[in-house]
C-alpha cells in the first residue's frame, strides 16, 4: 500500500504552516521558546496566561503570537467564562476555542527539545503533524505498530478491508526525563527518570481508554476540537491534575463512536521539571479515589446513533455524567453543566462548526 507522503526537508516550507496554532498555558516568561525557535517560529502561537492578569508575560522577539489573560477570557466569553478553569493549566482549552486553524499543538512551558538516541534534536511538532496526516487503525491491531510509517507495513493476517484506516483526530506524544506520574508514584520513586526512547507510534484500539497527558499533544480541531474541554479544575474546585485525563476519556469514547483514531508514542519532548508531589497529592487525592468510578463509567458509555457530530456526542455525554456521576459527588453535576456551557461558548465563537454539527451526515451547507 502506498504511504501518505508527509516528509519535509529543513529548507522547505514548514508543514501546515498556515493551518496550525501552538497553544501554551503559562504563568511565567516564555524563555523556553528560545530552544524551540527553529521549530516553532514559523507558526502562530496562542498564549493563555493563567493567574494574575496584571503580570506581564515576556515572549522572546520574533514570534507571532496572541496572548489572553483572565480579563480577556471574561470579556470574550462573558458569563460563559465560568467554564474556563482558573489557576490551573486547564485554562489552555480557551486557546483551542479561539483558534481559527484546523490543527492544534499544545505544550507546557517546562518542556524542552529532546534528542533521539543518535543525538539529533527532535522536531516534535513535525512528528505530530505526520501522525495526524496519516490514518489510524483502531479496529485491528497491527503488531508492527503504525503501518503507515516508513519501513513498516501491515503484517500478514491484517484484513485488507481495514487497511485504508480512519482519520486521525489526536496525536499523543511522550516525555523523556521527568515521567508524568501521579503523586503517590512520585513519592515512592522520587529519583526515577525516563531514559527509554521507544521508536514507535501506535493507534490506541477502539474500546480502550488511556491517560492522556496535555503537555505534548496535537489534534485535528475540526475533527475533535469541541470535545477537547479540560474540565473544571484549580481555583474553587475540589480536584486538579485530572484536566487532560478527563478530556482524554471524553475524546476517546467520542472518537470510538465516530470512527476516528487516536495515536500515541512519538514524538518525545524533554520534561525538565518535577512538580511537588505533596502539592500534587492535595490536588489529586479525590481524583485517585473517584477514578475507580470514572473509568467504569467511560468504559460503559454508549452514545446513540443520532449523535452524528462531536457537539451532539459531547452534550449526550454531559447528560450521562450528570445522571451517573452526579451520584458520586455534586462536583460532577457542576462539571456536566460546564460541559454544556463549553459547547455553547464554542459554537458562539465557531459558528461554522455549530452549523455543521446540526446538519445530518451528507448534507451540504
Amino acid at each position: 500500500m502506498a504511504k501518505p507522503s508527509v516528509s519535509a526537508s529543513p529548507s522547505s516550507t514548514p508543514l501546515l504552516k498556515d493551518e496550525l496554532d501552538i497553544v501554551i498555558p503559562t504563568i511565567r516568561n516564555l524563555d523556553f521558546l528560545e530552544m524551540w525557535r527553529p521549530f516553532f517560529q514559523p507558526y502562530h502561537l496562542i498564549i493563555v496566561q493563567d493567574g494574575d492578569p496584571s503580570k506581564v508575560i515576556k515572549v522572546p522577539e520574533g514570534f507571532d503570537y496572541e496572548l489572553y489573560n483572565r480579563n480577556d477570557i471574561n470579556k470574550i466569553l462573558g458569563p460563559k467564562a465560568s467554564c474556563i478553569s482558573f489557576k490551573d493549566s486547564a485554562c489552555r482549552c480557551f486557546g483551542y476555542m479561539v483558534s481559527k486553524k484546523k490543527y492544534i499543538y499544545t505544550i507546557d512551558d517546562d518542556c524542552f527539545v529532546a534528542k533521539d538516541p543518535t543525538g539529533k534534536e527532535i522536531n516534535a511538532l513535525e512528528q505530530h503533524i505526520k501522525n495526524l496526516l496519516c490514518p489510524s487503525t483502531p479496529f485491528f491491531f497491527n503488531t508492527l505498530y503504525d503501518p503507515y510509517r516508513y519501513g513498516a507495513d501491515f503484517v500478514r493476517g491484517y484484513p485488507f478491508s481495514l487497511r485504508e484506516g480512519v482519520p486521525t483526530a489526536v496525536s499523543h506524544g511522550l516525555w523523556l526525563n521527568i515521567p508524568d506520574y501521579d503523586a503517590p508514584t512520585q513519592l515512592v520513586k522520587p529519583l526515577e527518570r525516563n531514559t527509554r526512547y521507544v521508536d514507535a507510534v501506535m493507534t490506541i484500539p477502539k474500546g480502550t481508554l488511556f491517560p492522556m497527558c496535555g503537555m505534548n499533544l496535537a489534534f485535528d480541531r475540526e475533527l475533535i476540537g469541541p470535545a477537547m474541554y479540560f474540565g473544571l479544575m484549580g481555583d474553587g474546585q475540589p480536584i486538579g491534575r485530572y484536566d487532560d485525563m478527563w478530556a482524554g476519556w471524553c475524546i476517546k469514547v467520542i472518537c470510538d463512536h465516530l470512527g476516528l483514531g487516536v495515536k500515541t508514542g512519538l514524538p518525545y519532548i524533554w520534561h525538565s521539571k518535577a512538580s511537588n508531589p505533596f502539592v500534587n497529592l492535595k490536588k489529586e487525592y479525590k481524583g485517585i479515589y473517584w477514578q475507580e468510578e470514572l473509568i467504569p463509567f467511560f468504559q460503559s458509555v454508549a452514545l446513540p446513533k443520532e449523535c452524528t457530530s462531536v457537539q451532539k456526542c459531547y452534550l449526550e455525554l454531559s447528560k450521562q455524567v450528570k445522571a451517573k456521576l452526579g451520584k458520586v459527588d455534586d462536583y460532577f453535576n457542576k462539571l456536566a453543566d460546564a460541559m454544556i456551557t463549553w459547547i455553547e461558548a464554542w459554537d458562539e465563537l465557531n459558528p461554522s462548526t455549530a452549523t455543521a454539527a446540526k446538519l445530518p451526515n451528507g448534507s451540504s451547507k
